[in-house]
């Protein structure tokens, strides 16, 4: 009797033994078959949670997984190792990793826009008082432009220096614990500055400067598979963007703090923002970000 309860039980363990693993490989694959993007906390990245939360791609029946990161450099990383297929990100950085002989192609440009913000402490109130400054910004992207473009023709009484701080809360953190003379931020981090009394000398926007992009692996999406799914990602991104310009910024307050992490104050703060359906990047644009990556 305990010989067969011996086997019974060794039996019962093979048996779950195999069901992990095919388990294991089950997640594996659908993983592998998914299409994943590379998302930060940020609210150019809204119409993609949009999308997830109100399960617009499943109902699309297309297995969209977002990948979060709080640094750039980080999605970087991910979509030059394959561990994504897509990147929400700026034309300086895509064009920068185009330079290195990673194939990209633009799906749509984003509403990203940066601001930058000096310390209330630091009395800057003029981009020609930066000078022996430091400004927090990424090396390769938008802000590292963004920071040579608003210094052009700007004469400085010293150098200014350009500090990496790549993870983009830790950069709001030392802006607000006074550890950082100025930077550059994007929404929702640019708000929770203002609402702290940090100064804006300079909106992105009014330089006329537009880098948002979501960008894909070119040689990831070559396949059947991969083009009907970005077809329907389209669909759902699209209904996300028609749903939060519908509703507003304010109806998501939740979802915002949630993935953006922020507090709901930022969050009923925030400027109006129209987002856009897809929509490639202007050329003028693309051009504009080649030929300064070109001089890097």
């Amino acid at each position: 009797m305990a010989f067969i309860l011996l086997c019974s039980c060794g039996q019962s363990f093979e048996e779950k033994r195999r069901l992990t693993k095919a388990e294991k490989q089950r997640l594996v694959k659908e993983n592998a078959e998914a299409l994943k993007i590379a998302v930060m906390p940020t609210l150019d990245c809204l119409p993609l949670y949009v999308a997830q939360q109100l399960h617009l791609f499943d109902t699309l029946k297309v297995n969209v997984r977002l990948k979060p990161f709080t640094a750039q450099m980080d999605c970087d990383t991910a979509i030059v190792g394959g561990s994504v297929e897509g990147v929400v990100s700026d034309l300086i950085r895509t064009e920068k990793l185009k330079k290195d002989g990673h194939a990209l192609d633009y799906l749509t440009s984003t509403v990203l826009e940066w601001q930058l913000l000096s310390n209330r402490r630091a009395r800057l109130r003029k981009i020609d008082q930066l000078g022996d400054k430091m400004i927090a910004m990424t090396r390769y992207s938008g802000t590292d432009y963004l920071t040579d473009r608003a210094l052009q023709g700007v004469k400085t009484n010293a150098q200014v220096f350009k500090v990496q701080i790549n993870d983009v809360n830790i950069r709001l953190q030392m802006l607000l614990n006074n550890e950082m003379d100025a930077m550059w931020l994007p929404e929702p981090q640019a708000t929770t500055a203002r609402l702290q009394k940090h100064l804006v000398l300079l909106e992105s926007n009014k330089l006329g400067e537009h880098l948002g992009v979501i960008a894909f692996r070119h040689i990831s999406m070559k396949t059947k598979h991969r083009q009907q799914q970005l077809t329907l990602f389209e669909k759902g991104y699209n209904n996300a963007v028609d749903s939060i310009n519908k509703n507003g910024l304010k109806y998501y307050s939740d979802l915002i703090v949630q993935f953006c992490g922020t507090k709901t104050s930022t969050v009923q703060s925030l400027p109006n923002i129209k987002f856009q359906k897809i929509t490639q990047p202007l050329e003028a644009n693309v051009e504009k970000a080649r030929q300064y990556v070109s001089k890097l």
